[in-house]
């Protein structure tokens, strides 16, 4: 008797705990595309567990393209349908509504994985991103397995080298050349093989060439803002994906400072609506996070896919606390020199190393590299420092970090605010081996992340850049 009262009790209880677990808000995280929130010193954005909203107020966000049920659980309408009443249903459908049919069903998987902590893939996945440095795993993996599955990109071929359709592929705007490449190559599996199926559109030109080609002292940006309104104007009045959309649905990647500067100069805010992919993230001046994408500034070896950090022996033995080597370019440089350049043995700040010092082999010695923004917000230190093992301490103003809209920087990285650069030592001293550790371990895992691969990879810089244009997209509707 003793036995079988309780066997129920137990089941009873465990059931009860189980749907106090299930209706806990700890169990409730839906997942947020839209990506521009700040801080207070808009540093660094905060992701917050909410329904998206609206970029514009002539944009429909996942908000407003759900509806609500009694549990405040948002489901896309489409979802209620059997799979041939959705084939039937796509039948009917034009293009534009096909393309906005993908993207309303990729939202709804997003949803879903993140309410059930799950992902739903047709494949074996080779990685699956796990841990505090992802702000929601379940929500991520899943977004980015659908952008596999669904987004397809049309790169216009209107327009010349050397300004469009290649860039650099060295030193410090690398990344924009080799970005160009991968989208123009025919492996490219996100290449979408007519227009009528892209679900985005890339102008290829880059900004880098155009001032290598056009420059003349005092000129001025005039040059270059005539360019990329000239490009607009070619493809607008050739096809009419343009103007559909209000270049919505486009985006141009340029990790030269003047990037932002040439386009939100173009006349009658022609990039208004354009998701600008680059390095020069600065939310103090044009760039807007919940439209356009920080790009991660990669400073690469000459004819190699290499960073100075990279192919190093990375040994737990590092000796040196924090370290900085570059010119004084900018405000932020400035103050950094003069207060630590030469003063510390531990805490080790150049303006410029002795000739044959191996700087990267310096940063695998460091426990803290020091990343201060120069003439810009963006600095390579931060990539040079994640590929070395070194946590990053940021000192920036400004500075959206990249792909802060999947990664949690906290948890990889250190900021200090530029106030706080004499204390600089104090800071470092005072963070606890056990926090180190655990920083250190952040910067291992994301660093696949910020590495450079041709072919480009599952989850590489390449894919994460691509990712980051396919949340803004599926934040943009085309107008019915």
């Amino acid at each position: 008797m003793m036995m079988s009262f309780k066997t129920p009790l137990l089941v009873f209880t465990s059931f009860l705990l189980l749907l106090v677990f299930y209706f806990s808000p700890s169990n409730k995280q839906p997942f947020t595309i839209n990506t521009g929130y700040f801080s207070s010193n808009n540093t660094s954005p905060l992701f917050l567990y909410q329904r998206p909203q609206s970029f514009s107020s002539d944009s429909t966000s996942l908000a407003s393209s759900s509806t609500t049920n009694g549990d405040n659980e948002s489901d896309l309408a489409i979802t209620s349908a059997t799979s041939s009443e959705h084939t039937h249903h796509r039948e009917k459908l034009t293009s534009s509504e096909k393309i906005e049919d993908d993207l309303a069903r990729a939202r709804n998987a997003i949803q879903k994985a993140s309410r059930t902590r799950n992902y739903t893939s047709d494949r074996a996945e080779d990685f699956i991103p796990r841990g505090p440095v992802y702000r929601n795993p379940y929500a991520f993996h899943q977004s980015y397995i659908e952008m596999e599955r669904t987004f397809k990109i049309w790169t216009y071929k209107e327009g010349n080298l050397p300004m469009v359709h290649d860039g650099p592929h060295s030193y410090l705007y690398s990344i924009e050349g080799h970005f160009i490449d991968a989208m123009e190559d025919n492996t490219n599996p996100f290449a979408a093989s007519n227009m009528e199926e892209a679900h985005t559109f890339f102008l290829p030109y880059s900004v880098s060439n155009m001032v290598d080609v056009l420059y003349e002292r005092n000129a001025g940006y005039g040059p270059y803002i005539r360019v990329v309104a000239d490009y607009v104007r070619v493809i607008s009045e050739k096809y009419h994906y343009w103007n559909r959309s209000g270049g919505g649905d486009h985006f141009m990647v340029s990790c030269h400072d003047w990037a932002p500067l040439v386009t939100s100069s173009a006349p009658n805010k022609l990039y208004k609506n354009v998701t600008r992919v680059v390095c020069n993230a600065n939310s103090s001046e044009s760039f807007d996070p919940k439209v356009d994408v920080s790009l991660p500034e990669i400073s690469l070896i000459t004819r190699t896919l290499l960073i100075p950090t990279q192919s190093r022996k990375l040994g737990p033995d590092r000796p040196i606390l924090g370290f900085f080597a570059g010119g004084a370019h900018g405000d932020i440089r400035k103050i950094l020199i003069k207060q630590w350049k030469d003063k510390d043995s531990e805490l080790q700040v150049n303006e410029y190393l002795p000739k044959g010092t191996d700087y990267g082999a310096l940063m695998a010695k460091t426990k803290f590299c020091l990343c201060p923004s120069g003439s810009e917000v963006a600095s390579p230190r931060v990539v040079e420092a994640i590929h070395a093992n070194c946590v990053p301490v940021l000192i920036s103003d400004h500075y959206v970090l990249p792909f802060s809209d999947i990664l949690d920087w906290s948890q990889f990285s250190i900021q200090v605010p530029v106030n706080k650069i004499p204390e600089m030592k104090t800071i470092l001293l005072a963070v606890p081996d056990e926090k180190y550790r655990k920083l250190q371990k952040g910067v291992e895992q994301v660093r696949r992340h910020f590495t450079l691969n041709r072919p480009a990879k599952r989850f590489d810089v390449t894919h994460m850049i691509l990712h980051s244009i396919w949340l803004r997209r599926l934040n943009f509707n085309l107008p019915a």
